[in-house]
């Protein structure tokens, strides 16, 4: 009896490893059955022939995310509601813009055709419940959008929580709350806990739908405001290297999460790209000092 129970793990071991190789190969890419976590390094910057969808392309963090998937040599595209960016670099040449509204789910479903993954940079701030139209409503359609059309990740950069700041913005961060709610109920994340073949149809559906939350705090770098630039790397990179060695001071009762460290955009936009992209990338939610172990 041992050995036809052994001989059947055996066999169910070697169909999951064919199930994983499967799944893993439409990315062009082998799964690793280890450990999620890796060493902490981005994956490599081959070509692939992902097609890559970023909502709010054109803004801060969207148009860095934009070009660090060009980088790679993904198929970009970009929806926002003013759609093609006023100014002109040369990466926006190499992106398909689209104009569209996550506010009318009608205006945005052609720009879904074909999409492998979603990066959602839509954000804004306001009366609370303009932010929360903006960082919940619309968020939310484009999760439910991004899951009827099968995408199989769909990332999004959301935020941290900033303890007493929570009362300040209640509808920024109920918003993005709802959101990330949405999107761990659309696009599932979980492991296998046994070789059934209800867990293993399971998995399938973990491999090519997840949902990864990006809960960055304050995002430095330079941002773009009409025809000026803001150095936001003055403050922010300072208290980026300062803080991020001072973990213990942002589990201090009430005012511990003010010292959450700031992350630059350039980090931002490498993991997330990576997340939407590289099928051993981790599910769930990356806080702060992930986002930074990740994008190194």
């Amino acid at each position: 009896m041992k050995s036809i129970l052994t001989s059947r793990l055996v066999d169910s071991q070697s169909s999951l490893s064919r199930l994983l190789k499967m799944a893993a190969s439409r990315n062009g890419r082998l799964l690793s059955t280890g450990s999620n976590k890796g060493d902490g390094t981005l994956g490599d910057k081959q070509p692939s022939t992902e097609k890559i969808l970023v909502f709010g392309g054109n803004g801060f963090v969207g148009s860095h995310i934009c070009r660090e998937a060009l980088e790679r040599g993904l198929t970009v595209h970009s929806l926002s509601r003013s759609g093609r960016p006023s100014y002109q670099d040369s990466w926006t040449n190499s992106i398909v813009w689209h104009q569209g509204d996550l506010l009318s789910p009608d205006s945005f479903k052609s720009a879904m055709t074909g999409v492998t993954s979603v990066i959602s940079c839509v954000g804004g701030f306001g009366s609370n419940p303009h932010m929360y139209r903006i960082n919940g409503t619309a968020n939310i359609n484009a999760v439910i959008a991004a899951a009827e059309q099968g995408v199989k990740r769909f990332v999004y950069i959301s935020a941290a929580d900033f303890g007493l700041m929570y009362y300040l913005l209640r509808g920024y961060f109920e918003g993005k709350r709802a959101t990330e709610t949405e999107l761990t109920k659309k696009l599932p994340h979980g492991g296998l806990v046994s070789f059934s073949l209800a867990l293993i149809l399971d998995f399938c559906l973990y491999c090519l739908q997840l949902g990864v939350i990006l809960r960055a705090g304050f995002i430095h770098g330079t941002r773009r405001v009409g025809q000026m630039k803001l150095p936001l790397s003055v403050i922010g990179a300072p208290l980026e290297m300062i803080l991020k060695r001072a973990k213990l001071l942002s589990k201090i009762p009430l005012i511990g999460p003010l010292f959450i460290p700031p992350v630059h955009v350039t980090s931002v936009a490498k993991v997330a790209v990576t997340a939407a992209t590289d099928p051993t990338f981790p599910p769930g939610i990356i806080d702060v000092y992930g986002i930074l172990q990740h994008g190194h």
